[in-house]
């Protein structure tokens, strides 16, 4: 999880949330401690389990996070943005007391109340939902606290609905929901809580380590190096910048704004355009969130929820990661000679030498991988990687970790999960209420037999479900954060999918991959917004070079559910299946290239018609199926003939 990103005197953004107060003095330093508590509290827990169980701790986590909410987020624009207000500070009190109530009154006899609550129970149950949602507004805007009050209004008011109705249901009244939110290992403590508070929070603590330790100024100085002088060599540099930076962050709009700071001179200077470059920055930016070790907080959700290790989820992300970083370097290569870049010269170190010199920065990422490979359990792995990273700062007199940037990075870490607690929590509400009432496996059914109504054929059906599931999570991923959207997603999506025989894993990812895009999807894409900030480029178009050079990833996803070799793309179903299916999918990547830039590598510029039957041949090589696949490669054939055909003696080879 990156470092947060400084867009004004007195704000703070991180990603997917709205700007921080940035706090100082005593008051800064007290939240900092604060902060740095919550961490050493989530270490403590993931060696030292409390003995009164898992929900005792998420109790306290939720309790220790949410008073610092108030205290650093405002309650909209106009408020001061360098301390808080006396309701803030009151909210926050009331926000500790009503979230530590449990414990406060006792957590066994609380418990022992589930389904009869106390009325002093249900009124600070009460109380605590309503501080999530504004917790929620403040920290990610009105849409998910909204969508949250609508699905208690369901919950409420769903029994008044005519009972021929498939959504229709008994009806709960507010003890009932209350204690289904409060009282249970659902609701507010669900899942996506226990992921916050059990994994996010130490791997939000490793990327901080990282981060004042160099590795983030070495992945970005590598990459510079790595590319010093050629046509794409500005490019380049910003996607592998990107990729490798990404590889600790997990965060798409912290990773754009990062390497944009350092690699947008390098394209001005080449001569790209603001909107080209920011685009291009956005979409490096947003593989963070599906490049490994640390993909974003929706992946440990994906492994909780399917109840398999985190090494498997990596596994699954591994091909997709590499065709959507293959998408953006062919677009990048393309691009350079559409706008006729120039090469820049870079005063940067040799690769190698840096390589010598601060390559131990990678150790750490293996290490997390190696342990994982060993079985041991996702928490081992990063506290040791953590460990392992603290100590190899020593290495570098400028970076290593004293007292002083040791409890930066503790407090970072803390004030990193904030908001990703605040929506895990307000998350819950949606899923325990849906399925409390059965909402989810309706609008399941709703959704399969729609597609049924328009097409009676079983590929077809399958086929117009997953573009249906596709556009709605991308509408809904305009408007609510990643991790939010995948949790909704998989409630409502994923029944879909699984009832029309989609493996598990592949509706997973499924519905992942189409959260994450909306960070590039406008008109919200916030990777895209957070790239202006570093280019001047304007946001709309900004944005449409963002999905053009994320494009690949908006389709690869289809694969995974419309055949079965598509899981290939998932690294399942043997090596010879992933590596056909691998081999396939990159020429169909390949080939939207084309379709996209107007452009064949090696040949020059294509016109009208090639770009349609490069566009054709990208949509039948990516279904994976022998006949569409043979189609697709004389079609990618044909529309490099056209290529040859129509080229200008001028262009030259290109």
């Amino acid at each position: 999880m990156a470092a947060p990103g400084t867009v004004a005197p007195d704000l703070v953004v991180r990603d997917e949330e709205q700007p921080a107060r940035r706090l100082t003095g005593r008051l800064g330093l007290a939240v900092s401690i604060a902060a740095a508590l919550i961490v050493v509290f989530a270490v403590y827990q993931a060696l030292r389990p409390l003995a009164q169980g898992g929900q005792f701790y998420l109790i306290l986590f939720l309790a220790a996070v949410l008073p610092l909410v108030f205290l650093c987020y405002r309650a909209r624009p106009g408020a001061d943005a360098t301390r808080p207000s006396v309701v803030d500070w009151v909210l926050a009190a009331v926000a500790l007391i009503v979230a530590a109530y449990p414990v406060l009154v006792g957590y066994n006899a609380f418990l022992d109340r589930q389904g009869l609550l106390d009325p002093a129970d249900v009124v600070a149950g009460g109380i605590l939902l309503v501080l999530l949602l504004e917790a929620c507004r403040r920290t990610t805007g009105w849409v998910l606290p909204v969508v949250c009050l609508l699905a208690l209004a369901y919950c409420y008011y769903g029994g008044y609905l005519p009972q021929s109705w498939s959504i229709a249901h008994a009806g709960l009244d507010v003890d009932q929901i209350i204690d289904a939110l409060y009282n249970s290992g659902s609701g507010f403590y669900g899942t996506p809580l226990d992921v916050a508070a059990t994994y996010i929070v130490l791997f939000t603590l490793y990327g901080a380590v990282l981060s004042h330790s160099g590795a983030g100024q070495f992945f970005v100085d590598l990459s510079v190096a790595a590319f010093r002088r050629s046509r794409g060599a500005a490019g380049r540099t910003a996607v592998a910048a990107g990729f490798l930076l990404g590889t600790v962050s997990g965060s798409g709009t912290a990773t754009a704004v990062s390497v944009g700071a350092v690699t947008w001179p390098i394209l001005r200077r080449a001569g790209y355009p603001a909107t080209n470059a920011g685009g291009m920055l956005a979409a490096a930016g947003v593989g963070a969130i599906l490049s490994p070790p640390t993909l974003g907080a929706a992946a440990f959700i994906i492994a909780e929820y399917l109840d398999v290790s985190y090494l498997q989820v990596l596994g699954w992300a591994t091909v997709p990661t590499i065709l959507y970083y293959l998408g953006i370097l062919l677009a990048v290569e393309i691009d350079a000679r559409r706008f006729g870049v120039r090469p820049v010269e870079v005063e940067a170190r040799s690769p190698w030498r840096l390589l010598a010199r601060f390559g131990y920065h990678f150790s750490s990422l293996l290490v997390v991988l190696l342990l994982l490979f060993l079985g041991r359990p996702v928490t081992e792995a990063v506290l040791i990687a953590t460990a392992v990273a603290f100590a190899l700062s020593f290495l570098d007199r400028s970076a290593r970790l004293t007292p002083r940037r040791l409890f930066a990075a503790l407090a970072e870490g803390g004030l990193g999960v904030l908001t990703v607690t605040v929506v895990c929590a307000s998350a819950g509400i949606i899923t325990a209420t849906m399925t409390k009432t059965g909402l989810a496996a309706q609008t399941a059914s709703l959704l399969v037999d729609g597609a049924r109504a328009i097409v009676d054929d079983p590929v077809a059906t399958l086929a117009l479900t997953a573009v249906l599931a596709a556009v709605a999570l991308l509408l809904l991923g305009l408007a609510v954060p990643v991790t939010a959207s995948f949790i909704i997603g998989w409630v409502v999506i994923g029944p879909a999918l699984l009832e029309l025989g989609v493996p598990a894993a592949a509706a997973a990812m499924f519905v992942f991959y189409y959260s994450v895009l909306s960070e590039v999807t406008p008109p919200t894409a916030l990777a895209a917004v957070g790239a202006t900030a570093v280019t001047g480029g304007a946001a709309i178009p900004t944005m449409w070079q963002a999905l053009k050079y994320a494009l690949p990833a908006f389709l690869v996803p289809l694969s995974f559910v419309l055949t079965d070799a598509g899981e290939g793309l998932l690294g399942r179903g043997g090596w010879a299946t992933v590596l056909v299916a691998a081999v396939v999918a990159a020429l169909g990547v390949a080939a939207l290239a084309v379709a996209t830039g107007g452009w064949v590598l090696g040949v020059g510029a294509v016109g009208r018609v090639g770009r349609v039957l490069a566009g054709l041949a990208a949509l039948l090589l990516l279904y994976l199926e022998p006949v569409p696949v043979v189609v697709g490669l004389v079609l990618l054939a044909a529309a490099a003939a056209v290529a040859v055909v129509t080229r200008k003696p001028e262009e030259g080879v290109a």
